[in-house]
């Protein structure tokens, strides 16, 4: 009896201990995409942009962490918008970011769809988006009144809304060191500085908030003290 006791004791820590995995819970991150402007103004052009991340890791799915970027937005079009309106807004924005990967609400194996696709993740957070702006070719205008003085630089609170995938690769501890991440951002502005028109004088305030989008591609680094995840990582 003693040695079939012994044998269940061994097997039932043998399966609890592949059933956790480490994990770091720190990563910083970098990347670059294209921005596009959904403002007041009807054409809506593309930016180039980069950011930088720091992120926390409650768990090897849920993370809070906060976000850096710099870059271009553009819209308009200065011979073919009815006013003649084109702005770049060399932008800044900060945000802090909540995200759920996959991985934290279903069940996945070593292989298969499921294991592919754990690293899918929603997110949301809240921000500041610092807009500097420069107004292409507004001094031609020959009507005084069609001559928008806009906002040259302001602050607008910044709603980003986050969807993307994350892909991590092992060192040789067997920990996630390092991964490739891909993100789809929509960046909802409470204001109106983003392009920069809503005090013209043929008030063109359009009363809908202003809009970016920012699709980019990063790398990421994991460091830092290292947790126990209740789910096999690997």
């Amino acid at each position: 009896m003693k040695p079939i006791l012994t044998s269940l004791t061994a097997l039932l820590i043998w399966f609890n201990a592949n059933a956790q995995s480490n994990f770091y819970k720190m990563s910083v991150g970098a990347g670059a995409g294209i921005t596009q402007s959904f403002g007041d103004l009807a054409k809506h052009d593309l930016g180039l942009a980069g950011y930088g991340t720091f992120d926390y890791l409650f768990t090897p799915f849920v993370s809070l962490g906060i976000e850096g970027q710099m870059g271009e937005i553009n819209g308009g079009d200065v011979f073919n918008d009815p006013h003649n309106r084109q702005f770049i807004n060399s932008y800044k924005a900060f945000s802090i970011n909540g995200k759920l990967y996959l991985g934290a609400v279903i069940d996945y194996g070593r292989t298969g769809f499921a294991n592919a696709v754990k690293g899918l993740y929603v997110g949301a957070g809240a921000g500041v988006l610092m807009n500097k702006m420069r107004y292409v070719a507004r001094q031609k205008l020959t009507d005084p009144s069609y001559i928008f003085p806009g906002k040259d630089s302001s602050n607008d609170l910044l709603v980003p809304l986050n969807i993307g995938i994350a892909f991590n690769f092992m060192d040789r501890y067997g920990y996630y060191k390092y991964g490739i991440n891909f993100n789809y951002q929509a960046n909802v502005t409470l204001g109106e500085g983003m392009d920069g028109y809503d005090d013209s004088p043929l008030k063109f305030k359009s009363g809908n908030p202003d809009i970016y989008t920012y699709f980019s591609i990063g790398l990421k680094y994991h460091f830092g003290s290292t947790g126990l995840s209740i789910k096999n990582l690997y």
